[in-house]
């Protein structure tokens, strides 16, 4: 099912739009860390574990997303959970009052947020071709980097105002938004429900040990996992870095709240570059060319990033645009890429896997940080060795794909890798 050229863009920037305001919850909390932290009496490690239950309920809903959607159709499943998602973020805005709290509901919240991810996704697959999909993958995604900006700006700037609530009302008023945006886009959108017997179980064992056995498959899941780690790892701690930073050059002991979640919402506008283009360059030289080239860029910034903390801070918000544009640019990438290296009976187990796996690492990753945090004082050197961390585990994600890109070679001079390699749908769209 193609787009009509005369409706397909306005159906996109409708669900684009969407996106944005589901993705405003995603990153309230994250600005509000250098406020919240003294206020709740929190760690560093406990701070980061509040966005950690987040990414967990998130991974409970992406899993259940691609079920329903499975199940039920990707346009029904969108709107269901979206309904759901309002609930969660208005409970969050009002009931977190310290840190148990938070850790609760947060969670919560993230456990019904995952609705307008996949199935949006899904959607876009459906109604787009394969020539035009990374295109249309990278807005959808590039939407919901414009969304992050939009929640840690105004989070911050509500927060001088009217406190860490007012900035948890805004995401929940985003939410709200999203989902009228949503009931009016997809009202003439049909709901496609793939046959039982074509669609097979959420997660099939026979579909993990081919996930496993096959290489290209093997190395497109691990490419994401560790994407996710550092990309999930550094939303959550870049506002109070940022904050820290811009605290240290002025020369004095608070945090700076507003300074911190502005700059991080401009390398978040700023990041939508990496997403609008990424998803249009690997269409035209291909998937993992481009995801080597961000990949390896982000991992450099997070080597480097943290110990750049002391540098004058332009130089810090200049290393923090480039880092948010790498890390994010190849998001869309690796779905399109999964899409089409993945045969269609072993997508939904795909998906699954892929998600359990990158948000699980998504989970350890900002609590982690904070326990580095915690260990080294909350001192520059120790915000280097916790950025240093990061950087160091995903070093595995460029090496994955960098293997999918030399089996795709070889399975251009050899019978057997071709054999291989190309049982999907085709590797890295070379």
């Amino acid at each position: 099912m193609h787009p009509s050229p005369d409706n397909g863009g306005r159906w996109l920037l409708r669900l684009c739009l969407a996106r944005l305001g589901f993705s405003l919850i995603a990153t309230v909390y994250a600005a509000l860390i250098p406020l919240l932290q003294p206020a709740w009496g929190m760690s560093a490690s406990q701070a980061g574990s509040v966005q950690s239950a987040w990414h967990a309920g998130y991974i409970v809903s992406l899993v259940a997303a691609s079920l329903l959607a499975g199940r039920c159709g990707a346009r029904r499943t969108f709107l269901g959970m979206g309904w759901a998602a309002c609930a969660g973020s208005l409970v969050f805005a009002f009931g977190a009052v310290d840190y148990g709290s938070a850790l609760i509901l947060y969670g919560l919240a993230g456990l019904f947020a995952g609705g307008s991810y996949v199935p949006g996704l899904t959607l876009i697959a459906e109604r787009f071709p394969p020539a035009a999909r990374g295109r249309a993958m990278g807005a959808y995604i590039a939407a919901a980097s414009l969304g992050y900006a939009v929640g840690l700006a105004g989070a911050g700037l509500l927060a001088e105002w009217g406190g860490a609530r007012a900035g948890f009302l805004l995401a929940a008023g985003g939410t709200l938004l999203g989902q009228a945006l949503a009931l009016a886009t997809l009202r003439g959108t049909p709901n496609v429900v793939v046959a039982a017997a074509a669609r097979g179980p959420l997660i099939s064992l026979a579909s993990v040990v081919w996930l496993w056995r096959h290489r290209a498959a093997r190395y497109v899941v691990l490419g994401y996992t560790f994407h996710a780690w550092e990309l999930l790892g550094m939303w959550a701690w870049l506002p109070a870095f940022l904050s820290a930073a811009a605290a240290l050059h002025a020369g004095g002991a608070t945090t700076l709240v507003v300074a911190g979640a502005s700059l991080a919402a401009l390398t978040h506008l700023a990041s939508m570059v990496g997403s609008l283009f990424g998803g249009g360059w690997s269409d035209r030289w291909g998937r993992t060319p481009v995801i080597l080239v961000m990949s390896l860029a982000s991992l450099g910034c997070s080597l480097l990033f943290g110990w750049a903390m002391v540098l004058p801070l332009w130089i810090v918000v200049l290393l923090a645009v480039l880092f948010n544009l790498t890390a994010i640019g190849d998001s869309a990438i690796h779905s399109a890429n999964l899409t089409e290296v993945i045969p269609a009976q072993h997508l939904a187990t795909a998906y699954s896997v892929r998600s359990i796996l990158g948000f699980g690492m998504g989970v350890l990753a900002p609590w982690l940080f904070g326990r580095v945090l915690d260990a080294g004082g909350g001192t520059p050197a120790a915000w280097g060795w916790a950025w240093t961390l990061l950087g160091a585990v995903a070093v595995v994600g460029p090496w994955a794909t960098w293997r999918l890109q030399r089996l795709a070679r070889l399975s251009q001079t050899s019978p057997d890798a071709r054999s291989e390699a190309t049982r999907g749908a085709g590797v890295g769209a070379q």
